[in-house]
């Protein structure tokens, strides 16, 4: 309305026209940006990509491309985030969209992943129609390697089974469906630096044996016979562990594939790939995670398309970082996601 009764008055003669067209100027240089709304900022966090990004700002995963777009200038390879950076999140107008979209769905809970942490939304359908075997390594009376921190003992099979609990959950996020084979009914998702030891965790529900050979099988049956069941066309097993080697020994996270197993192989190279980015957006001193085969008993009896994960060597210094920082087992488990969705899109 302002503008129209200008217009209005200036109309006449041509210095009243130039005249006009100077206020016009002024009008949108100084004045039209204070009218509009101010575009809000986040900062990334260490070991954040985009997607997790979004949500901790109160964005939906469906605002992506419109992220990308506002920051692309800003963003490091493979559009991923550059820690303490700032980038400006997407409109209003796109965040309220979220809420009538009716392909997200509402709250739900999980209560393997512990009160703290057991709501979790569908935020996505990038892994609708995809089947997960999710399996921590050792459990019950086995607690794999053993190392030690200030005086703590540090076990394996507890730090596997809290990256794999961070894990389901992100895959559940997407949309995903997802079996954890090794459960705890107690322990959930846990901040600590320091996991404290149990032997309480089972084979969803049943007792896990002594035997080493009859607790591998257990769970290679459970796998196949969940797997033998499922409508899904698209299933993936994987085994996470933390290995135990010589102190001064520095180990990425590398990946052991399905022999003769084209599938397994190139989920194992996706991975690697992921990691590889992952590793040089974040730390800047390259990637050194293999791929290979290995004969053991879960990788050869297990039928659907499988990988095993080694995340860690729990005695080296370095390497404890990784794993006792719950920030750390977090971005470890959202890598893990990504190469799962990138997999998924290539086999659909």
């Amino acid at each position: 309305m302002f503008l129209r009764l200008i217009f209005s008055h200036y109309t006449e003669h041509e210095e009243d026209r130039k005249e006009m067209r100077i206020i016009f100027f002024i009008f949108f240089i100084f004045l039209f940006p204070l009218l509009a709304p101010a575009q809000k900022n986040g900062i990334a966090q260490k070991g954040e990509g985009i997607y997790a990004f979004l949500r901790r700002n109160g964005c939906s995963e469906k605002d992506y491309s419109q992220f990308i777009k506002l920051n692309k200038d800003n963003l490091g390879k493979d559009n991923s985030l550059i820690l303490g950076v700032s980038y400006l999140l997407p409109s209003s107008e796109t965040k309220s969209s979220k809420k009538t979209d009716s392909k997200i769905k509402s709250q739900q809970k999980e209560p393997l992943f512990g009160k703290e942490h057991e709501a979790y939304a569908i935020e996505s359908n990038r892994l609708k129609g995809a089947l997960f075997f999710l399996v921590s390594g050792h459990g019950g009376p086995d607690s794999g390697a053993v190392a030690k921190v200030g005086g703590k003992e540090l076990h394996e099979d507890e730090y596997a089974y809290d990256i794999v609990l961070r894990l389901a959950k992100r895959l559940l996020e997407n949309g995903a469906a997802v079996h954890v084979i090794i459960q705890d009914a107690k322990d959930g998702i846990r901040d600590n630096k320091y996991l404290k030891n149990s032997k309480r965790e089972t084979c969803m529900g049943k007792p896990i044996p002594w035997n080493q050979k009859k607790r591998l099988k257990q769970r290679t049956d459970k796998i196949n016979e969940l797997s033998k069941k499922a409508k899904e066309k698209y299933k993936r097993t994987i085994f996470i562990h933390l290995d135990s080697r010589s102190k001064k020994k520095q180990l990425d996270v590398f990946f052991y594939y399905q022999k003769e197993n084209k599938k397994s192989k190139q989920l194992a190279e996706t991975m690697q790939k992921t990691f590889r980015n992952k590793y040089n957006d974040k730390q800047g001193r390259g990637y050194t995670g293999t791929i290979s085969t290995e004969a053991v008993y879960v990788m050869r009896n297990t039928k659907p398309v499988s990988i095993f994960a080694e995340l860690a060597n729990m005695q080296n210094e370095y390497n404890q970082k990784r794993y006792l920082d719950h920030n750390n087992r977090q971005a470890l488990a959202n890598w893990l996601l990504q190469g799962f969705i990138q997999d998924y899109e290539a086999n659909k």
